[in-house]
């Protein structure tokens, strides 16, 4: 049954009133708590599986922002900007969310995993995340956070990464190489910010679909990674962000997923707004949809990820 029109939910910047976290306002912007600025690492210094030669492009890598040790909260999140499986948005979608993060005491991780742009499809993205994870947790002493306190964030394609590893963090997309492969890849919360999440139904997207699966895409596949088909008990709490102007990826993804969260009594928080196109990131100041991060903020603060400052 298709549903189209609900849910709809207008939520204006400037709502939060004095709720905030530490290094945020409540208009989204975020305070400048990075401590000594980011710096990039290959998530295989051996090689990643799969790879088809030595290039760069063949290089999946890990981008760290890690905010002032005494405004940090403990917790952290990895980034997979968006991009269609053909690219990655490293800024909107990457560099300026993980300094919003670092304003709010959070750790940032961003991950330059491969793509259909570099040659790679299915299951590259995933083993790239699974990695990112798993070295952010098996790290955490270095980086000055709980093991447990590790999220995800994802924007459109890489909305359907990240709720990938929500939904699939038990299935092995790769033989484990080294100790780093040993910690879990489950990540401990999901932000889902208008993202692309079936592969099978009529509100999916077919260019992302091929372009991950392959033209010929086998119908079970699809089936397997239209992720509102595969949440469980075990699926983390969830923080959805869309709107109904969204041509590009429609609402409907994000509210099927909020619907089977409902159904597996998985914690989950939806905003739906009227306006705003797709791929807006923190939100144009003034916008409506800018007001997501300062409600994200209340949320991550009432999960105790990052501290209310009044």
């Amino acid at each position: 049954m298709k549903i189209r029109g609900i849910f709809a939910v207008v939520l204006a910047a400037g709502l939060l009133g004095g709720i905030n976290c530490t290094g945020i306002s409540t208009a989204g912007e975020p305070a400048a708590a990075v401590s000594a600025g980011a710096r990039t690492e290959l998530l295989w210094p051996g090689g990643a599986p799969g790879a088809k030669g030595n290039a760069d492009k063949d290089k999946p890598t890990l981008t760290i922002y890690l905010p002032e040790k005494d405004k940090a909260s403990g917790s952290a999140v990895v980034i997979f900007p968006g991009g269609g499986y053909w690219t990655t948005a490293m800024d909107h979608e990457g560099r300026q969310i993980a300094r919003w993060l670092n304003g709010l005491g959070i750790a940032g991780f961003i991950v330059d995993y491969r793509h259909r742009g570099r040659g790679y499809g299915y299951p590259a993205p995933m083993q790239d995340a699974q990695r990112a994870i798993r070295t952010v947790r098996s790290r955490a002493g270095e980086f000055n956070i709980s093991p447990d306190k590790i999220g995800v964030i994802g924007f459109s394609a890489g909305g359907h990464l990240a709720s990938t590893m929500g939904t699939h963090f038990d299935e092995k997309f790769y033989e484990p190489k080294d100790e780093i492969d040993r910690a879990s890849a489950r990540p401990d919360f999901m932000i889902l910010i208008y993202p692309l999440i079936s592969l099978s139904e009529w509100y999916g997207h077919e260019g992302a679909k091929e372009t991950l699966l392959g033209k010929r895409a086998d119908r079970k596949l699809s089936e397997d990674f239209s992720n509102e088909k595969q949440v469980t008990s075990r699926t983390p709490p969830t923080f959805l962000v869309h709107t109904t102007q969204d041509t590009t990826v429609q609402v409907e993804n994000s509210i099927y997923f909020y619907l089977a969260c409902r159904k597996a009594r998985v914690p989950a928080e939806m905003h739906i707004y009227a306006k705003g196109k797709h791929g807006f990131g923190l939100g144009k100041p003034g916008a409506a949809v800018s007001s997501w991060p300062g409600l994200c903020a209340r949320w991550l603060a009432g999960m105790g990820m990052c501290k209310k400052s009044r």
